[in-house]
């Protein structure tokens, strides 16, 4: 059987945390790795009537889009509010697993969610995530030596590209040296002109990794004095970072693109911008509540915004730069994805029942 434990590295692994903002809260938030997974319930907010429904129906473990535990808290008491749902939680029993900004931001989540249901084509992201500074460590080695040099330098951190792990390049030659009276040569004699078949070996590491990654190197290395260059290498775009902005096949009146997009999430709370026929096609977005990320749509020359819902004056500052906003509600641009998270869940879980909550309603409607 599956415990917390598996369906939190699964988790991890499809919305790495790596991808969180620096001010969330993400992960196991409640309870223990360790214990078995019989049931999972997926939900945008644990409120009490979804943490009813999953001590009701049996369930240890709950994925809760929204963090439980989001601010410091200094008591799980029940008689206090943010500690009552905690607290009823822990003595049922039932975990609580929330991938917040990771699932927002990460290939899949929410954010790639809302642009599918826009149509939109050529999406990357709105915020691009800094890149951490990258260099090229290129080593000489006899090819007796290759194995147990690349396996060392990729164990200490080389070797990374994107999503892939283990990478490099070789190249064959042949190296020279003559070793002074005080060498100790691994290879031919010291006096003499040596000629030794060798691997150029091209590995890239994180400049945090170099010298731990230089260090495994040598050590792995048979010769007294590897040869080695490093090579800073200049940043490269991030297919990773926050929100997303894209292009539609070709420009679309704001209402138009409001029906649609309406009917796409079933939104009960569509708000827009009120130039109906202003032709729209580059689209910015960020799921939930993003009105910070205005500035970067308008940066990016977006024809309109889209997010959950957004404050009066962020909504006054976008008429005035001319930009127009869409605004689907906090909760039905989310809501969607997470059901579709349910789904995903089950095809990676076969054997643990896994659904939406039934009882979690939208707390907001029309009149």
């Amino acid at each position: 059987m599956s415990n917390i434990g598996d369906v939190c590295r699964w988790l991890d692994s499809f919305a790495p945390r790596h991808l969180a903002a620096d001010w969330d809260n993400t992960g196991l938030l409640l309870g223990s790795e360790s214990d078995p997974c019989t049931a999972i319930l997926c939900c945008l907010t644990v409120t009490r009537e979804v943490a009813e429904e999953a001590i009701d129906g049996g369930y240890s473990l709950i994925v809760s889009h929204h963090p439980i535990l989001f601010k410091a808290t200094k008591s799980l008491s029940a008689s206090t509010r943010d500690g009552a749902l905690p607290y009823m939680l822990a003595r049922s029993g039932v975990a609580v697993y929330s991938p917040h900004t990771s699932f927002d931001n990460c290939r899949g989540g929410i954010n790639d969610f809302l642009a599918d249901a826009l149509g939109l084509a050529d999406v990357r992201p709105l915020r691009p995530k800094s890149m951490p500074p990258m260099c090229k460590v290129v080593a000489f080695v006899p090819v007796g030596d290759l194995e147990a040099v690349r396996e060392a330098m990729f164990a200490a951190g080389a070797g990374r590209i994107g999503d892939y792990e283990r990478c490099s390049f070789r190249t064959p030659g042949t190296g020279t040296f003559f070793g002074t009276d005080s060498t100790h040569p691994a290879v031919g004699q010291k006096g003499r002109l040596e000629t030794v078949e060798e691997v150029r070996l091209e590995v890239v590491c994180p400049t945090g990794a170099l010298h731990a990654v230089v260090r495994a190197m040598r050590a792995a290395h048979s010769y007294e004095e590897p040869a080695f260059d490093i090579y800073p290498l200049a940043p490269s775009p991030s297919r990773e970072g926050e929100g997303r902005i894209g292009e539609l096949p070709e420009p679309v009146p704001l209402g138009v693109l409001a029906e649609r997009f309406k009917v796409a999430l079933n939104s009960r709370a569509m708000q827009r911008t009120p130039d109906a026929d202003r032709p729209v096609q580059r689209v910015a977005l960020a799921c939930g509540a993003a009105g910070e990320f205005l500035d970067d749509a308008i940066r990016e020359n977006a024809d309109l915004f889209v997010t959950g819902e957004m404050r009066f004056h962020d909504a006054l500052t976008a008429r005035e730069r001319g930009i127009s906003l869409l605004l689907p509600g906090h909760y039905d641009s989310e809501r969607p994805a997470v059901e579709r998270l349910a789904a995903r869940l089950r095809e990676a879980f076969a054997q643990i029942p896994v659904r939406p909550s039934e009882r979690e309603t939208i707390p907001l409607v029309g009149i």
